[in-house]
């Protein structure tokens, strides 16, 4: 039999050693001791990506990285007052503000990196004979007349000219545009500008000049203008969102003709054929370095293009100083590689792109100059981004179906296949003939199935606003909603997770081991 000293001591370093695994938990990559808390705060347009990656670096290396989406205007700002670690925004900072206000110069360095690529779309809400239309089609000239109220009816005939499949209902248009300061509505306006200066003459702007349309709608955020249309008040609207707003309230947005004469759906495969053509300002040299220049984009010649593809950028410092750190630049670096590594794996799911390996190797750049970042554990061959293959090229580009014939302009048919995270089909209801997009960048069924997992809601369910007041349920009439952004289970295997299989292994051990040591004392007496 084991003398009782010795059990105490079999017993006390099994006990220490549960406890260091338990440890284990909340351990994180070497230097573990660096890890502190981070905080952003920016862009909408980003930030179901972003949400979805701070649960997932805090669940698998116990990491704290605070986000706040006020949009890229905000973000900018608190950059420059040193109230954030970092900043998320669609545009780089603006030199000569359009509301008159003063340069946007930070007083530290930084730099521009990119973090997720996606399609600016066009959620809307429209019913033909009380059933919802899911597979509308615009024109990039129809979209501009739309949000500068020249066209404010659903049965002009431009927007007829577009859906032959469909007899578009005498229906006035409500356009719900960002009433605060916005990288959506920056991109937006700038494609406008690009493509139809005669129709917009602005320029590009983050804040939507609402006084220019008579029937327009503003509100605050992605989830606000997503949240709107999606309200049975929102019948007739249209607005402009990322995609993933679309996915997660269950509601379709219109295919934008391209280039090449069809009519596409912003998935993660026509964001990525679209971006093949992006040039990057490569002049390091100069303060907008490595910032995008999107006319090939607009203009590209590929039948698979979604036109208004773009990426946005974490703003990070290149300095220390304020309430920034070395022990926060560690930390910092370590969860923008995650981010533009394992973490696009769910990029696709989430209703963004994966970033393609060009615009990683960008990003790894950038991360390299970030005082306190681990420049040495940036390893292209390690990354884990489903874009890489072999060769270093884009697989998801290669890889992209082309569209169907029925969603080619001028043929008379018009897909009645669903898009974003409306599924199902709309009937054939104007002269032109229907047929499936079936094989085409549709992406709405298995990404709008991701969103249901989630636990996403129904337009019937009660909404809240950003501040938690209960707004609406669906039979509510006007009034300002917002939508909410969705959650998807994360599938890394972290430390968290060995530390608890660790810990489970010896506490099994704790509790089978000293009877048999016992057992087998009383054997040999």
């Amino acid at each position: 039999m084991i003398p009782r000293p010795r059990r105490r001591s079999l017993r006390g370093a099994i006990v220490a050693l549960i406890v260091a695994a338990m440890a284990m938990t909340t351990a994180v990559p070497a230097q573990a001791a660096s890890i502190v808390a981070i905080s952003g705060s920016g862009s909408t347009w980003s930030q179901n990506a972003l949400d979805q990656w701070r649960r997932n670096v805090a669940n698998n290396y116990a990491m704290t990285v605070n986000f706040s989406g006020t949009g890229s205007s905000a973000g900018r700002s608190d950059f420059i007052k040193g109230t954030v670690d970092f900043a998320v925004s669609e545009i780089p900072f603006q030199r000569a503000p359009e509301d008159g206000s003063a340069p946007e110069i930070p007083s530290r360095g930084y730099a521009y990196l990119p973090i997720v690529a996606g399609g600016t779309s066009f959620m809307y809400n429209l019913k033909i004979g009380g059933k919802k239309v899911t597979n509308l089609r615009l024109s990039g000239e129809v979209i501009s007349k739309i949000f500068t109220g020249q066209i404010s009816n659903w049965s002009d005939p431009a927007i007829q000219a577009d859906n032959p499949g469909l007899k578009m209902p005498d229906k006035g248009i409500t356009p719900v545009v960002r009433s605060d300061g916005s990288g959506s509505t920056a991109q937006f306006t700038k494609w406008m500008s690009d493509q139809y200066p005669a129709i917009w003459s602005t320029g590009m702007t983050s804040q939507f000049p609402t006084a220019r349309v008579a029937n327009a709608k503003a509100q605050n955020g992605s989830l606000g203008v997503a949240g709107y249309v999606s309200q049975n008040y929102g019948e007739g609207a249209i607005t402009y969102v990322e995609y993933s707003y679309a996915l997660k309230s269950g509601f379709p947005v219109a295919k934008v003709l391209n280039s090449s004469g069809y009519y596409i759906e912003p998935t993660a495969s026509s964001v990525a054929v679209a971006l093949l053509q992006a040039q990057i300002n490569t002049d390091a040299g100069s303060a907008d370095y490595l910032t995008q220049i999107l006319s090939g984009v607009y203009n590209s010649a590929d039948q698979r293009a979604y036109p208004l593809s773009s990426y946005s950028y974490m703003i990070v410092p290149t300095e220390l100083g304020g309430i920034f750190t070395e022990d926060k630049g560690y930390t910092l670096g370590e969860f923008t590689k995650y981010v533009v590594c394992e973490g696009q794996q769910q990029a696709s799911a989430l209703g963004y792109s994966p970033l393609p390996m060009n615009l990683v190797q960008a990003a790894f750049a950038q991360i390299a100059r970030v005082p306190g970042a681990n420049a040495g554990s940036l390893n292209i061959g390690s990354c884990n981004n489903p874009t890489f293959s072999a060769d270093g090229s884009n697989k998801l580009a290669s890889d992209a179906p082309y569209p169907a014939d029925c969603d080619k302009q001028g043929t008379g048919n018009q897909c009645t296949t669903g898009t974003a995270g409306a599924t199902e089909g709309t009937e054939v209801s104007g002269s032109g003939s229907g047929g499936s997009a079936a094989g085409a960048a549709t992406g709405g069924t298995a990404a709008s199935a991701d969103a249901a997992t989630a636990g996403g809601t129904s337009t019937a369910d009660a909404v809240y606003d950003a501040n938690g007041n209960l707004v609406s349920g669906s039979t509510a009439q006007g009034g300002s909603a917002v939508s909410s952004p969705f959650t998807l289970a994360s599938e890394s295997w972290g430390p968290s997770q060995t530390g608890m299989l660790v810990a489970g292994v010896l506490l099994l051990g704790a509790i089978l081991v000293p009877p048999l040591f016992v057992r087998r004392s009383r054997a040999k007496r």
